[in-house]
């Protein structure tokens, strides 16, 4: 998407949301452009979180510490090891954590995540990178983390560890989940690709569920339309309403948090 697509459609999503997250599959920090797209939500006064593996951090530390549209970003810090498994964990780390002390310096407002969503209950994983952080920030993180009951830990000023489990792709192949079950796609959020298409959730990477592109309608247009208002208001009633939908196993993480919230004290 170049940036005049782009705030073609910012003009559009600006007055109905209060932040935009700049990534759905994609890496922000990648865009030739990202400079002019991060005046243009300043332009726009919208708030930006963006969420990158890191790699070109060092690149464009200056740019998003000084760019007040950001408010949150966050390193996805189990791509690396997925993606490079041969490659220097430490060499990639320490630029990461450089931004983080260097933001904290500049703009202590700014949040900042480190994301480990490789990890299972007795998952040690990650035990390299969190020596690191504990050595780098002088710490000292708690291991015993339950997931499920803690998905995010503050662990140095604005600097949060974020934790959940591994999760499958939604996809025809994963068996039918049923038809009940809640989630926020379309209830609070919507994904928008490149091509601009609009989708229901940035889980939706395939565009199997076309709501439609804000390239050719507009975005009140999709929001009105009969399908975006039947799967909105099946999730809000508890109903999944799309077949795709029905096929996706993060479903039940939103039916184990109702549950939760429902059992007595």
């Amino acid at each position: 998407m170049d940036v005049v697509e782009f705030e073609g459609i910012l003009k559009q999503v600006a007055p109905v949301t209060e932040v935009i997250c700049l990534h759905l599959l994609g890496e922000p920090l990648a865009h030739p452009q990202l400079q002019k797209i991060l005046e243009i939500c300043e332009q726009y006064k919208t708030l930006v979180d963006l969420t990158t593996n890191g790699i070109l951090i060092k690149k464009h530390k200056d740019l998003i510490i000084r760019s007040n549209c950001v408010r949150q970003i966050n390193f996805s810090l189990q791509a690396f090891k997925d993606n490079f498994p041969d490659k220097d964990l430490e060499s990639y780390l320490l630029p990461i954590f450089d931004f983080v002390k260097s933001a904290h310096e500049s703009r202590p407002e700014l949040y900042t995540n480190f994301r480990l969503w490789n990890q299972e209950s007795n998952d040690s994983d990650n035990e390299t990178e969190l020596r690191k952080i504990e050595s780098f920030f002088n710490i000292t993180i708690n291991r015993n983390i339950e997931l499920g009951a803690i998905k995010s830990k503050k662990i140095w000023n604005r600097l949060y560890l974020n934790f959940d489990s591994r999760f499958e792709w939604p996809s025809y192949s994963i068996p039918n989940q049923g038809t009940k079950g809640r989630c926020h796609g379309t209830t609070n959020h919507i994904g928008i690709h490149a091509d601009g298409t609009v989708v229901p959730c940035c889980l939706d990477k395939n565009a199997n569920i076309n709501l439609g592109n804000l390239k050719e309608q507009s975005l009140n247009n999709i929001l009105e339309s009969d399908r975006f208002k039947n799967m909105r208001d099946g999730f809000l009633n508890g109903i999944i309403v799309e077949d795709f939908c029905q096929h996706c196993s993060f479903i039940k993480r939103f039916s184990k948090n109702d549950k939760a919230q429902k059992m007595p004290k």
